[in-house]
This record gives structure tokens, C-alpha cells and sequence, in this order.
């Protein structure tokens, strides 16, 4: 028996109809977990977000992450309403952990799905979280808030564990099935509930971690990483540019090495690879300790948009163009390539800087949600027909790395200048010869 009360909740009373999972949180991480689980078991998809809720509801998927087609067909139970919570016994929550202004965790989301469980949470039940958090979130920040809420004790009426998520918005090679996942919790049995029930949309299987801190430490190191990383390479795209060496050749050339690690320079935006280092480095200074290398890495990457918008300017008057009021037009405005998300995109940052040169730059992105846009950073958005029959150019910064850009060559972008071509290739996507050799003045990091 657990606690006295009714038994813990297991893989089998999911597949047998006794129990349900729910689903806290429906963006880009929660909708495809939910929408995996729904191919076996009855899940509640919840959300607050009432409007996205409808459009679900309706088989339209507002992530683009599975498609209309499988939000149509899939038996998950949207709803804005959390009484339906109670119907639950095995809760994933998945709601976003971004950083406020001053670059600290702003666990407000978390939090308050917390408090929404914990008011409609029963005995027996399983409360797992997939949210990045710094080592300590789950147990001493959630744990308290549910059993405020629910009046339940954990570890006698409830149990915690935590599975960090590894969704790829975008990425449709790694996904949920195919990708191992970490799990979680506070004790063995909890632990084998939550490794038997995500076993079931894991193909790839589960890595069972030691405790729940430490698999919140390994989520929140896996995109410090990256960053560290990426913030080395666009260092020496700096350093590059100052000798006046192609940056993406030298990477060519190093990459010959067996054990060099193919990372390129670039922008850092979204929720994971520009937010998580922050979480990180948070706890660390809580225990007195001030990060060297993750800050540093940090202080690179968050004034790359400057530096491409400097070097933008640099090739106008490179070319002999008048840099105030220059028509410059910027293709790609999403966080990445073939992705609609414009949350903390850093695309942004060159728009701005831009702006302080007295350029107000044309933005083109059939992909991005141009209503998300316009919301969070009151710009527009335009198709690139559009800009190609609209405006003759002074300069072109290719943002991001949509795989429809990709296939374009020099003669696309000739109808878009007015005269001398200015092709700022931020990603590197293009052929750099062919450029030069169509007359371009071709800049890239």
C-alpha cells in the first residue's frame, strides 16, 4: 500500500483504462507528448491558453509540430478547463522556464502550473516535471506548492519525479521516440512508475538518473554546452574576420580531425541553448560561486546580433552607399530555421541595431508567425515575393538558415538591388565563390 491510501499509480492502470494522464502545458514540448501518450493511453491536454485550446479542439496544430492531420486523429482531450485535472493520476508538466530582464530564472510559469495541479491533485498520483529548472526546483519549489494547494502530503498521499524534455521544435529527425530520455524520482518505486510509463513512446528506452536533482543538473548543462560551444566558435568568427579569413573554411579544414566537434558561429535566441546557462549560474551564485566560463560564453553570443548589424553597416559604406535610411532587408525573423517560433528570437537584436544607424530594415519570413511577431516586437512581417517585387535593396542580411532559402543561388536575389549587391549570409548557407563571382559583396560570419 502507498501511505496508507490507495496504491501509486502504475504503467498498468494507464493501459487499462483505471487511470488517466494528463498533459499541463500544450506549446511545443507538451502537444507532442501528449499526442505520443494519446496513441496508448486517455490524456487530458491542458492549457490556460483558452484561444489555443479552441484551435486544438478544432484540428488545427498551432506549433506545426505534428500537423493538423494528427491533432485531428489523435484522442487527446483539450481543455482549458483543470477540474478535468482530477480525472488524472500521472501528470507531466511541461510550461516554459524563460529568464526575466536582469537574466534571472523566472519561474512564475512553473510555479503557477504547480499551484493549478496541486488544487486538483489526488492521492496515489504521480507529478512529473519536464520543465528546465536549476537542480532543486522540483523539490524544494514545486513540491511545497503542491502540497499547499492539494492539503496533501508528498511522499504519503503523492509522489514527484522529473523527466527533462529534449523536443527540437523544428527537428523532425529527434524526436520524442527516438531520443533517450532521462528520468526521474524521488524514490525507486516512483522512479520505476515513471521509467515504465515513458518507456511506452520511447523507442530509444530511458536512462534511469540517480536522483532528481541530478537529472535536472544534466538538462540544464546539455544546452550550456552548446552554448559554450557556439560562443567560441562566432569568437573566432571575430578574430577571423579581423585576419580576413573565411571562417566556415577553417572550420572545413579542422573538421578533418577525428575528434573535432562540428559547431558554427551564430545567433543564440529561443528557450533552451540562450536561457538554460542562466538557470545554472543562478544556483551557482546562490552557493557563492560566479561562473567564468558560462557568463563569458553568455556575454559572446547575446551581442552577436550587434555585430552582424555593425558589420552590415561596415559593408555599406564598404560599397559607397549612404548608411542612414538604407534600404536593408532582413530574410528570416524565427528563434531558427524551419521553425515558426519568434520568441526571443535574436534576429531582433540586428533589427534594432539597425536602427540606431537610422535604418529602419524590411523584414521577410514566410515561415515565422507574423502575428507572434508583431505582438511581442511591433514589427512586420512580408513574404519574400513580397520584398523581391516591392524593394530594390541596398543590402540583404540572410537571418536564419530556413531550408527554403538554402537552396537558393545568386541569380534569386538579382531583381532585389537597386544596384551594388550586399548579401550578409549569417549562417553561412550559401556558396561563398559563386556570390563573389556574381558580383556580390558577400560577408558572412
Amino acid at each position: 500500500m502507498f501511505g496508507g491510501y490507495e496504491k501509486l499509480i502504475t504503467r498498468e492502470d494507464l493501459l487499462t483504462g483505471k487511470a488517466k494522464l494528463s498533459l499541463v502545458g500544450l506549446g511545443y514540448v507538451g502537444m507532442p507528448i501528449a499526442v505520443a501518450f494519446a496513441q496508448k493511453l486517455s490524456v487530458i491536454g491542458y492549457d490556460n491558453n483558452e484561444e489555443k485550446i479552441v484551435l486544438y479542439q478544432k484540428g488545427i496544430d498551432p506549433t506545426k509540430e505534428v500537423g493538423d492531420v494528427v491533432i485531428r486523429n489523435c484522442g487527446v482531450e483539450f481543455t482549458a478547463d483543470e477540474r478535468k485535472l482530477q480525472e488524472a493520476k500521472f501528470h507531466i508538466v511541461a510550461v516554459p522556464t524563460p529568464v526575466k530582464r536582469d537574466h534571472s530564472p523566472d519561474l512564475m510559469p512553473v510555479e503557477s502550473a504547480s499551484r493549478t495541479v496541486g488544487r486538483n491533485l489526488t492521492k496515489g498520483s504521480i507529478v512529473v516535471y519536464e520543465s528546465t529548472v536549476y537542480p532543486g526546483v522540483t523539490e524544494d519549489v514545486c513540491v511545497p506548492i503542491l502540497e499547499q494547494e492539494s492539503g496533501l502530503k508528498c511522499g504519503v498521499d503523492f509522489k514527484v519525479g522529473y523527466s527533462p524534455e529534449r523536443i527540437n521544435p523544428g527537428d523532425k529527425k529527434h524526436r520524442l521516440n527516438n531520443i533517450v530520455k532521462i528520468v526521474s524520482g524521488m524514490d525507486d518505486e516512483t522512479l520505476t512508475a515513471v521509467a515504465e510509463i515513458y518507456s511506452l513512446v520511447v523507442d530509444a528506452g530511458v536512462h534511469r538518473a540517480e536522483s532528481i536533482k541530478v537529472a535536472e543538473a544534466a538538462k540544464v548543462i546539455e544546452n550550456s554546452q552548446r552554448d559554450i560551444n557556439i560562443a567560441f566558435m562566432n569568437e573566432l568568427a571575430i578574430i577571423f574576420n579581423k585576419l580576413g579569413i573565411d571562417t566556415k573554411a577553417v572550420l572545413k579544414a579542422a573538421g578533418t580531425k577525428w575528434n573535432f566537434l562540428p559547431f558554427y558561429p551564430g545567433l543564440v535566441g529561443g528557450h533552451c541553448i540562450g536561457v538554460d546557462p542562466y538557470y545554472l549560474t543562478y544556483k551557482a551564485e546562490q552557493i557563492g560561486y560566479h561562473s567564468q566560463v558560462i557568463l563569458s560564453g553568455r556575454r559572446i553570443n547575446d551581442e552577436m546580433g550587434k555585430y552582424i548589424a555593425e558589420n552590415t553597416v561596415k559593408n555599406l559604406i564598404k560599397m559607397d552607399k549612404p548608411v542612414k535610411n538604407a534600404k536593408v532587408g532582413i530574410l528570416g525573423f524565427t528563434f531558427k530555421e524551419n521553425c515558426q517560433d519568434t520568441r526571443n528570437t535574436k534576429v531582433f537584436d540586428i533589427v534594432q541595431e539597425l536602427r540606431s544607424y537610422g535604418i529602419e530594415p524590411i523584414i521577410a519570413d514566410s515561415v515565422a508567425d507574423a502575428e507572434e511577431a508583431k505582438r511581442l516586437y511591433d514589427v512586420d512581417i512580408i513574404s519574400w515575393e513580397k520584398l523581391i517585387s516591392e524593394n530594390k535593396l541596398d543590402a540583404l542580411v540572410v537571418a536564419v538558415a530556413h531550408e527554403d532559402f538554402e537552396k537558393m543561388h545568386p541569380e534569386d536575389f538579382d531583381g532585389l538591388f537597386a544596384d551594388k549587391k550586399i548579401m550578409i549570409d549569417v549562417k553561412g548557407i550559401f556558396n561563398r565563390q559563386a556570390f563573389v563571382n556574381a558580383d556580390f559583396c558577400y560577408w558572412r560570419l
